[in-house]
């Protein structure tokens, strides 16, 4: 592939940082001459995680409720954030995303990164529109044990940086039917790789 240009033609700065970027890259396929669509959203890396508690014999998935301008809906889906800061800690960042967007404090340790278990070569990251948007993400899964005081107290709790304009409402519910219950393309990824790596033996033994 050949780069001729590079055309800038919308930037959404973060305070004093670039946040989003909309360009055009002309770009040609050296062997046939012919040009490669090039059309780009650039928002950079981010993370989520894939967040189940056990209680009383049963496990339960923890999901955020955000409102969702782009397709008009509110939307159930994992805690999740832009890798923003300049440092490149991914599971820092999860943990950190995870406590702002639900209340949970979560333990580095007990982290367990999914896409790591992903071929070297895919990159060890999942791309869920790679047609038009870098968008890399990182999913991580956290596995504990709470009480069902805890679920209940987490059922609608309300969440969000009000000053980053979140306003999110956490939601529990039953493992077992969260891949009917979302239409988050990252808690559909995170349960294929979480049930995959689960039978084939992969995940470390769960921290009592």
């Amino acid at each position: 592939m050949s780069l001729k240009q590079v055309l800038i033609q919308g930037v959404d700065m973060f305070g004093k940082r670039v946040g989003f970027l909309k360009f055009k890259a002309d770009i040609v396929d050296k062997e046939t001459g012919s040009k490669v669509p090039g059309i780009v959203f650039a928002r950079g890396p981010a993370v989520a995680v894939l967040i189940l508690l056990d209680s009383e014999g049963k496990t339960y998935a923890v999901l955020t409720e955000q409102v969702r301008v782009p397709v008009g809906k509110l939307i159930l889906e994992l805690p999740a954030g832009m890798l923003d800061d300049d440092n490149g800690d991914v599971v820092g960042t999860a943990v950190r995303e995870v406590e702002e967007e639900t209340g949970i404090q979560l333990n580095l340790e007990d982290m367990v990164d999914l896409t790591a278990f992903l071929d070297p070569s895919t990159g060890c990251a999942v791309f869920p529109s790679p047609g038009g948007c870098d968008e890399e993400i990182s999913l991580f899964l956290y596995r504990g044990n709470v009480s069902k005081e805890t679920i209940t107290q987490l059922q609608g709790k309300e969440t969000g940086l009000r000053e980053h304009g979140e306003l999110i409402k956490v939601h529990v519910i039953p493992y077992e039917k969260l891949w009917r219950s979302t239409a988050d393309a990252k808690a559909l990824m995170a349960i294929a790789l979480y049930e995959m790596s689960k039978k084939e033996g992969l995940l470390p033994p769960q921290r009592s």
